[in-house]
């Protein structure tokens, strides 16, 4: 059975004022995203990478073209939709974790939940299950100063998670990893896209590729290649 289209981009620019001068960050862009794929993104700094992701994630919008989501627009989303968007349908990992350092491994997966207004007591046992599914579920009650980078990454990854989305966005996710956590961080990306969720990651580290299913490469906000491969490094 064939996979349905998670994202579909035509045409898509993006251009920015810097200096007084126009800078065209996203330069014609068009692609197609599956469902259950591990998607790389790569290139060089300034090639557009961030943008893609932020347009993607519904953390800006473009200046022409369509993004369509599940068959439906989310490029021209007014802000108070861009935000119930990220909060419903969009995971985001980041390269610096982004926790709280107050809270717990537990209580910082399940704070999407409880912004979206449920209780703790409802929320607690999916966090907790999520940190079973990241292999942490012994790490709990600890807080990110008693963590290790790749700890904190997999907590960041079980709170990505907790809405359910069915899109996961990443950036840069092994970027503050040794190569041997990075890779257990990637295997992680690659259980999740397997698992039916498409996953999207920007990185610099060209060894993820084995990871993913499908490799972008852009460069002057265009894109180089687009390519699929079979992932030489199992999930």
């Amino acid at each position: 059975m064939p996979k349905h289209a998670m994202l579909e981009l035509s045409e898509v620019t993006k251009e920015y004022r810097v200096g007084g001068q126009t800078v065209r960050a996203l330069d014609g862009i068009s692609l197609r995203i599956e469902q259950g794929e591990f998607t790389s993104i790569i290139g060089p700094s300034g090639s557009g990478k961030s943008t893609l992701l932020h347009l993607l994630g519904a953390l800006d919008t473009p200046n022409s073209g369509s993004i369509r989501f599940q068959g439906n627009e989310i490029g021209t989303l007014d802000e108070d939709s861009q935000s119930e968007f990220r909060r419903k349908r969009v995971g985001f990992i980041f390269q610096f974790f982004n926790l709280l350092p107050t809270l717990s491994a537990w209580e910082n997966v399940a704070i999407p939940k409880l912004l979206d207004g449920t209780g703790m007591r409802k929320a607690k046992p999916r966090a907790l299950e999520l940190l079973d599914q990241v292999g942490l579920s012994d790490r709990a009650n600890h807080r990110p100063a008693e963590l290790s980078g790749g700890q904190m990454q997999r907590v960041a990854v079980a709170r990505a998670l907790i809405m359910d989305p069915a899109l996961i966005l990443a950036d840069e996710p092994t970027g503050n990893l040794d190569s041997k956590t990075g890779a257990s961080i990637l295997a992680l990306l690659g259980e999740i896209a397997g698992a039916g969720n498409s996953v999207v990651m920007v990185t610099h580290d060209m060894g993820a590729v084995a990871y993913c299913d499908r490799v972008i490469t852009l460069r002057d906000g265009r894109i180089g290649s687009n390519d699929s491969v079979e992932r030489s490094v199992s999930a």
